[in-house]
């Protein structure tokens, strides 16, 4: 059964997501979302390590959160389409995939600090 957590931003509170899935093994980083049609309202995929993405084969447009180790987010990408690929960022760590639009109904901005719990 997989296990599923919560992401939060740790400035207001908001919750990011709630049904966050941790893809921290090689193959699991490697598939990705791959395979899917589409995340749900509320999911999202946190892979760790990881420090730029890119959205070669999907489906479906995703949001993009790419933390430093500490959680801090250092990137913050609304509506990223298929065929496309954000580069590593300085510092970035760990990226959380998210349905598309979650950016534009969460505060969450640059320089804040995500908990995944």
């Amino acid at each position: 059964m997989t296990q599923h957590f919560v992401a939060r931003d740790a400035e207001n509170g908001t919750i990011v997501a709630n049904r966050v899935t941790v893809a921290s093994r090689r193959l699991d980083r490697a598939v990705g979302l791959l395979g899917r049609s589409q995340l749900e309202a509320g999911e999202a995929l946190w892979i760790t390590p990881c420090h730029g993405v890119h959205t070669w084969f999907m489906r479906f447009s995703i949001d993009i959160i790419a933390m430093d180790a500490d959680g801090v987010v250092v990137d913050a990408v609304s509506t990223l389409k298929p065929w496309r690929m954000r580069l590593p960022k300085p510092g970035a760590y760990s990226v959380l995939e998210l349905p598309a639009g979650t950016l534009l109904t969460t505060p969450v901005k640059v320089g804040d600090r995500i908990q995944i719990q």
